[in-house]
């Protein structure tokens, strides 16, 4: 039965004033549109709702039966559409992101202090954990939307990029890839003893072509899930790291010397969501917050050192 929402709009009107132009005047029809639309109604029905003569409109048993159940009706949807068209105003409520480590760590408290500034009602639930499990939270439902090093397999997510992350080389001080040069190039790596993040970031499969690409051979001594551990190791002089810029802490790594690895390689920072999938009103709002404070962060060229 395909019985449209003007149609039952125009019979109320009809209904409540027994008169077909006043019913036009009410909701915006003609006269004739008027007569149409119930005649149409009429049809899907398979009922007479009126009788209509030159001087009144009358309702038949049926319309009467109609007209007295669908005041409640049309009023309950009136009320319903009024409820889900305030969701788009709705200024509170909880949302929830999820990002892999070094995000969550370097990039993710500056966004949740932003919301908490802009938008107070907003309750910014951040889930920490590894690349492949943000992936499949995001894909679940299980969270609005993701932040995450751009994904190798990524046909079903909405992707866009919001910063790009130089990687940089991390050594002792007075190692002789460091010692007095302003940066250092991926080949100069050949050879060299690696401390590295595990296959589980997002990272380690761009750090793996990137030397690959510039003939650097070396030997991985240690993967390590975090990159507190692996500065420490590099410390301890098990060996020297490659990382992104967004793991080093802001203050710079005091026992150790930062360099710019060069040609630059970046990693892509990416938001993601369900592809074909809105996000509510609320996560947009969190959405463009991410993506407004990724915009004022800038992965420091050299971050710095305190060591000599």
């Amino acid at each position: 039965m395909n019985v449209t929402l003007r149609q039952l709009r125009v019979f109320r009107s009809v209904a409540e004033g027994r008169n077909f132009s006043r019913a036009g005047d009410q909701v915006g029809l003609s006269q004739p549109a008027v007569s149409r639309s119930i005649s149409e109604l009429e049809a899907q029905l398979g009922l007479k709702l009126l009788d209509r003569t030159t001087r009144e409109v009358v309702l038949t048993e049926a319309g009467h039966s109609f007209a007295a159940r669908l005041d409640r009706v049309l009023d309950e949807l009136d009320q319903t559409l009024q409820d889900v068209a305030g969701l788009a105003s709705a200024r509170g409520g909880k949302v929830r992101v999820a990002s892999s480590p070094t995000l969550s760590a370097n990039l993710m408290p500056d966004c949740i202090a932003a919301c908490a500034v802009q938008a107070p009602g907003i309750q910014f639930l951040l889930l920490d954990r590894i690349q492949q499990d943000v992936l499949d939270s995001v894909r679940s439902g299980e969270v609005d939307f993701g932040v995450v090093i751009e994904p190798s397999e990524a046909d079903d997510l909405h992707c866009e990029s919001i910063l790009n992350d130089p990687f940089m080389v991390v050594t002792l001080p007075g190692h002789r890839l460091t010692e007095k040069k302003a940066s250092v190039n991926w080949s100069a790596l050949d050879g060299q003893p690696l401390v590295l993040l595990d296959h589980a970031s997002g990272s380690r499969r761009l750090i793996d072509q990137a030397l690959e690409r510039h003939g650097a051979r070396c030997d991985v001594k240690q993967q390590l899930g975090h990159a507190t551990t692996v500065f420490r190791m590099v410390e301890a002089g098990i060996g020297i790291s490659v990382m992104p810029g967004l793991s080093l802490p802001p203050e710079g790594l005091a026992r150790l010397v930062v360099r710019p690895l060069v040609p630059n390689v970046q990693r892509a920072i990416m938001l993601i969501r369900r592809r074909n999938r809105e996000l509510s009103p609320l996560a947009q709002r969190v959405w463009r917050m991410v993506r407004e404070t990724a915009a004022l962060s800038e992965a420091p060229a050299a971050p710095p050192t305190k060591a000599r």
